[in-house]
């Protein structure tokens, strides 16, 4: 009896780990498939519309340029002119935004438009306990020229998986005014990411809550 309590016991957990691998499988597809970029959804409604649906669908949430409202309903968007809503502020907490998906920001090789689309008024980004920003994340938004443009403020927290070397990319976001860095233990780093943006963006103003 003994024997087979400890068989009986080891085939339910083996069971309950086949559970948990599949599991953690479905919930990355699912996650791939909302971070998917849908190229004639960017062109039929506009950057900003796209990248709201986007960033709703993976739980993040939107604020528009001169509204107080956050959007935090994918079936509640605000409809009308296209141009109308541009995303100011973008609230990613908790949310499964991942790399496949950054291209919803801007350069759109398959529509052939150009640098000069994308979202054009992002301020402020805020990345909190974001399971799937990894260094080419941050990497890849830097390198938006929209976005070196009109970011101002980026929080990011609780990210696992961000290292010293995305975080130094960020210095290309040239405007560029509040950083603020809290509970990232892939940094390793801190003194040579100080003077590394005193020199690239002296008039930023780093916080810095790390361990």
């Amino acid at each position: 009896m003994l024997l087979f309590g400890k068989i009986s016991q080891q085939l339910c957990d083996l069971k309950k780990l086949q559970w948990l691998c599949d599991s953690r499988y479905f919930w990355s597809w699912l996650n791939a498939v909302f971070n998917k970029v849908d190229y004639e959804r960017i062109r039929d409604v506009g950057p900003d519309r796209a990248a709201s649906e986007w960033l709703l669908r993976c739980g993040a949430m939107v604020r528009y340029q001169g509204q107080e409202k956050w959007q935090r309903d994918y079936n509640s968007l605000p409809t009308g002119p296209l141009d109308k809503y541009k995303i100011q502020v973008i609230d990613a907490t908790d949310s499964c935004i991942m790399g496949i998906g950054f291209d919803h920001m801007g350069n759109y090789p398959h529509l052939f438009l150009g640098n000069s689309e994308g979202l054009k008024h992002v301020e402020k980004i805020r990345f909190c306990k974001c399971n799937y920003i990894e260094d080419d994340c941050l990497k890849r938004l830097s390198q938006f020229e929209n976005l070196q443009k009109s970011m101002l403020e980026m929080e990011i927290i609780s990210c696992g998986n961000v290292t010293d070397k995305g975080i130094i990319a960020l210095h290309h976001l040239r405007n560029l005014k509040y950083l603020l860095l809290s509970d990232l233990p892939g940094i390793r780093e801190k003194e040579n990411l100080v003077k590394a943006f005193k020199t690239t963006l002296p008039a930023l103003e780093l916080k810095l809550e790390l361990k």
